[in-house]
């Protein structure tokens, strides 16, 4: 294989996808992060849908995070699925549903006041609610590690902040998802995913967006240090 070069960005979970494969693969690579605010002219031409990640390797450039994921997976030894054809679509159909959950979570927090806020709240949960069913523990499918299990741990990474913020009851009550969570966590693949700085840059982000939980993100970033300390001790 020529030596990949993954074109991403700094808070995309899609882009996690492909690095966490990367990393399990253990396939050298090169890396290039770029500013999605601000698209330089050579990304445009290289990405049919303006999105990342794009992997460019051998003169050919390929384009969406799944697309990416299973290339990699398929063209060097190993699998990160069963091998089990029908299990085998069974956890593609959970990656997929791990990306509609993605969408619920831009859902939840770009809601722009409190009313639409718990609206999102609640469908997000009813996405974890239905999937706990599902998972056996300590992984998805038990001991082993799976490309699911990768892409969960992207969307199980946005709580570490969330979680910081407040409490929004969206995966209280559910022990598998919260063992999933815990195990996955772990993975040094799922750790070195995001760049350093990940957590103050999701922060960041959701400070800077005009919706109810950028407000309370901003709420928590404007505390006093004795205010921090009475709100902890509650």
């Amino acid at each position: 294989m020529s030596r990949p070069h993954l074109i991403s960005h700094h808070l995309c979970p899609y882009v996690q996808r492909a690095v966490i494969v990367l990393d399990e693969k253990r396939i050298a690579h090169d890396r290039t992060y770029i500013d999605l605010a601000n698209k330089p002219d050579w990304f445009r031409l290289l990405s049919p849908l303006g999105r990342v990640p794009i992997l460019e390797i051998g003169g050919t450039v390929l384009f969406e995070s799944q697309v990416i994921a299973e290339y990699l997976d398929e063209t060097t030894p190993g699998s990160l699925h069963p091998a089990d054809a029908l299990e085998k679509a069974r956890h593609r159909a959970w990656i997929e549903f791990g990306s509609e959950t993605l969408s619920a979570i831009a859902g939840f927090y770009g809601a722009a006041d409190e009313p639409a806020f718990d609206a999102k709240r609640l469908a997000l949960r009813e996405k974890f609610q239905r999937i706990d069913k599902e998972v056996a523990g300590p992984f998805f499918a038990g001991d082993a590690f799976h490309m699911v299990d990768g892409v969960w741990g992207t969307i199980f990474r946005y709580f570490d902040v969330f979680d910081q913020i407040g409490d929004f009851d969206i995966l209280t009550g559910l022990p598998a998802i919260s063992g999933w969570r815990r195990s996955v966590a772990k993975r040094p693949s799922v750790i070195n995913a995001p760049p350093e700085g990940y957590a103050d840059r999701l922060h960041q982000f959701l400070r800077g967006r005009s919706s109810h939980l950028g407000r309370l993100a901003a709420g928590i970033a404007d505390r006093t240090p004795a205010q921090e300390n009475a709100a902890s001790a509650r």
